[in-house]
């Protein structure tokens, strides 16, 4: 199994950043994809942006050029350097990994989350 545990929400104005982190831990074997989802209040949760064991990101347009995803493959450890904030970009965040862990089963792969942060954009 693998458990995720985020960091780094907060409060911030228009114009502020933020850095989340999300450490995962367990019986891991291999990481094949860290992400961050987001669930803004009353709407569905969205792909933010992603980054496989070799680097390669990709993000959402709505965040492109103001996000940045980086990942610390020896730590297991996904980041959201989060810049230029803005009030709709106000949402729970979520930690997200598809990774082969140890189970009672044997090594599978499956997909994780973590418990969410919030992150809310405010003057």
């Amino acid at each position: 199994q693998v458990q995720l545990v985020e960091s780094g929400g907060g409060l911030v104005q228009p114009g502020g950043s933020l850095r989340l982190s999300c450490a995962a831990s367990g019986s891991i074997l291999s990481i094949i994809r860290m992400a961050w989802y987001r669930q803004p209040p009353g709407k569905q949760r969205e792909l933010v942006a992603a980054v496989t064991k070799d680097g390669t990101a990709s993000y959402a347009d709505s965040v492109k050029g103001r996000f940045t995803i980086s990942r610390d493959n020896a730590r297991n450890t996904v980041y959201l350097q989060m810049d230029s904030l803005e009030p709709e970009d106000t949402a729970v965040y979520y930690c997200n990994t598809d990774a082969i862990a140890g189970s009672e089963y044997g090594y599978r792969r499956k997909v994780y989350w973590g418990q969410g942060t919030q992150v809310t954009v405010s003057s």
